[in-house]
């Protein structure tokens, strides 16, 4: 991760119980080259001691605006104007508030305003928090201002819920902040993050379908939805109108998406054509991240099939469904197309083919054969490719992923009247 070399993050720590882990933090910025100073609020002090993470950070910690000694220098300018980063973690509901509202009423708030440099937030707070209608509205505003919003993860939390909003682990945390320097973002700080997609329609699809073959049984697969869910939400927190068209899971969707909910491969192709081929829906981008059966019965059965003495083998005759993104990429007026390839061999050769062949503007390929990738898992990898170029997304949590992957696709959907494979300059 040579980005981080030489590079100057203020940490700010506020006050969540996930604090415990940022002197590990410090620890990793340090080994990647980064020179870190810490600024605490009061709360987080309840939680870690000011002298621990001047022991591992080997600067002095800043925790108060009315210091008069650091003051003397202008302190809190002096701050601001030498960070290249303003990292928080944990960011508190309480201090997402007061950032997107533009409050000063502690130093690391006073910092936010009074710094040019990029401000990148890791959430951290009880799962119903983190849902709340204000802090949903707090994070798209953030984020359509230029802030880089790490997380939160899912998973057990402290109170013992189990939900989103977790702190990322160190590691992640590392890895996001050297991606965020490595857009470049040294150059023309807030600019280089993500832009809003405010305006935009997203239709996404995700999830498996199912395929009934009588009353009781169906044909489906591995699909658990997550990778679709986690661009829903990484679409919403950049500000975008959200369709989510899924088919059956067990997790929550996003708050603030329009949920459809589908069984089959039928109902979810003809919920994706009635939502893009109206102009009035205004769709912008589809992304098909669905894993859609690809074949269903020819005739289901009315009753259940019942397992006889006369025979050890069952017929059932297959036909093939039909083909959602491929007729989404045929409409005349199309948004920009998204695709997925889940493969379990010669990945590129299978994606870049779909992609040409369905006519799309992009396609996401990840190797399903992968342990602790893909399909139920919490993490995934991804490369993409457009007509003539590939970008690679690196292993990480499916939220990161997905971030990185929209932060793609509004790069490359320029506002162009024909997007059939436009032609572009590598």
């Amino acid at each position: 991760m040579k980005n981080l070399q030489d590079k100057k993050i203020v940490l700010g720590i506020t006050g969540g119980i996930a604090a415990y882990k940022t002197p590990d933090l410090v620890r990793r910025l340090k080994e990647q080259g980064a020179n870190v100073r810490v600024v605490m609020t009061q709360g987080a002090q309840a939680f870690i001691t000011p002298l621990t993470l001047q022991a591992v950070s080997g600067n002095a910690v800043a925790d108060s605006l009315l210091d008069t000694q650091a003051e003397l220098a202008m302190g809190h300018i002096e701050l601001a104007k030498w960070a290249d980063l303003i990292l928080i973690t944990p960011a508190t509901a309480n201090t997402i508030a007061k950032i997107r509202s533009g409050l000063a009423t502690d130093l690391l708030s006073t910092l936010c305003l009074a710094s040019a440099a990029p401000i990148a937030i890791a959430p951290a707070m009880n799962q119903q928090m983190w849902h709340a209608d204000a802090t949903q509205a707090n994070i798209r505003t953030l984020n359509k201002r230029g802030v880089a919003i790490f997380g939160p993860g899912k998973g057990e939390q402290a109170c013992g819920d189990v939900g989103l909003g977790r702190m990322l682990e160190v590691h992640e945390l590392v890895e996001l902040t050297s991606q965020l320097f490595a857009s470049n973002v040294q150059t023309s700080p807030r600019q280089a993050l993500p832009t809003t997609l405010s305006g935009q329609h997203w239709v996404i699809t995700a999830g498996p379908t199912r395929e009934a073959i009588d009353p009781v049984r169906y044909i489906s697969n591995h699909s658990s939805g997550k990778m679709g869910y986690a661009i829903a939400q990484a679409a919403l927190n950049a500000g975008a109108q959200v369709s989510l068209i899924s088919g059956p899971v067990t997790i929550e969707p996003p708050q603030g998406c329009q949920l459809i909910n589908v069984t089959s491969a039928q109902e979810m192709h003809q919920q994706a054509l009635s939502l893009t081929q109206n102009q009035h829906n205004n769709v912008t981008v589809f992304v098909a991240c669905a894993a859609v059966a690809d074949y269903r019965l020819e005739n289901i059965a009315q009753q259940k099939i019942k397992k006889t003495d006369t025979s050890d083998t069952m017929q059932i005759n297959l036909v093939k469904n039909p083909d959602i993104v491929a007729d989404v990429a045929k409409l005349p007026n199309k948004p920009f197309v998204v695709g997925f390839a889940a493969e379990t061999q010669e990945v590129a050769k299978y994606a870049q083919d779909k992609l040409i062949r369905k006519n799309l503007d992009l396609i996401a390929a990840n190797d399903v054969a992968q342990q602790n990738q893909g399909f139920n898992s919490n993490q995934n990898a991804l490369t993409v490719f457009s007509a003539h170029e590939q970008f690679n997304i690196a292993l990480a949590n499916k939220a990161q992923v997905a971030q990185q992957l929209v932060a793609i696709i509004t790069q490359q959907n320029k506002p162009i009247k024909n997007k059939n494979h436009y032609n572009r300059e590598t």
